[in-house]
């Protein structure tokens, strides 16, 4: 993925040993001058690799984990002390149509709704917990993308290929019919283009941490700056 190798080309240094978390990171960045080695995570949730590392990539994988901030810390513990890990998954605002039609598709014809799509984190939680699983310097950005689709059930086909259709234990059965036309009129209502063409939103949050190690900056105690902040901004100072 673009995202992931725009992020690590500025990166001035050689890592000797890089993990691939899924197979996506380890075909994308293959051509890389870095020894990649491939884990996982087993039935359990553990990662099968567990320390030597100074550089740990996952392409859209740990946003199916059931366990993510336990993830987190397992790959945080398998980098040796200031290694990289870099990250890409769905979330934020990610299939927010697709949620909303068969909501209201539900509410219409059962008087309820289920989980058919799964929960997505917001950028901000996910920034949390880089932050709790023990990483220095996280960050957190998102990348809005908006997909057209000409029906329903291309939109489908996709999600079927991505091998991102609903994994949720609680989520209902089959789908009644009733209840899909209800969700299909909803999408075409408020989330179509003039053209009728669908729109579903991608949005991929890009997470980059450090394990921690003495020669990192560190940021400075509050209020032990040496310079005012109008100073730097070339501005007059205004009391309230």
């Amino acid at each position: 993925m673009e995202g992931v190798g725009d992020r690590l080309a500025p990166v001035n240094r050689t890592f000797a040993a890089a993990l691939a978390l899924d197979e996506h990171a380890s075909a994308t960045l293959q051509s890389a001058p870095t020894a990649w080695r491939l884990a996982t995570f087993d039935n359990d949730e553990q990662l099968t690799e567990k320390d030597g590392f100074d550089l740990a990539v996952s392409i859209l994988s740990l946003h199916t984990l059931n366990d993510l901030p336990g993830a987190l810390v397992q790959i945080r513990r398998a980098l040796k002390p200031d290694g990289l890990f870099l990250a890409a998954v769905f979330g934020g605002a990610t299939l927010t149509e697709l949620r909303d039609s068969f909501a209201a598709g539900e509410a219409a014809t059962i008087g309820g709704i289920s989980p058919r799509v799964a929960p997505m984190a917001d950028v901000r939680d996910l920034g949390s917990l880089l932050q709790r699983a023990g990483f220095a310097m996280p960050v957190a950005d998102l990348e809005r993308t908006t997909v057209r689709y000409r029906d329903f059930f291309t939109l489908v086909a996709d999600l079927r290929a991505m091998g991102e259709t609903n994994a949720l234990a609680g989520r209902l059965g089959r789908l009644r019919r009733d209840t899909l036309a209800a969700a299909l009129d909803h999408y075409r209502t408020y989330h179509a283009d003039p053209d009728g063409h669908l729109r579903a939103t991608f949005d991929i949050i890009y997470l980059t941490g450090w394990a921690p190690d003495p020669s990192q900056p560190k940021p400075l105690r509050p209020g032990s700056a040496k310079m005012r902040l109008a100073d730097v901004l070339g501005v007059k100072e205004q009391k309230l």
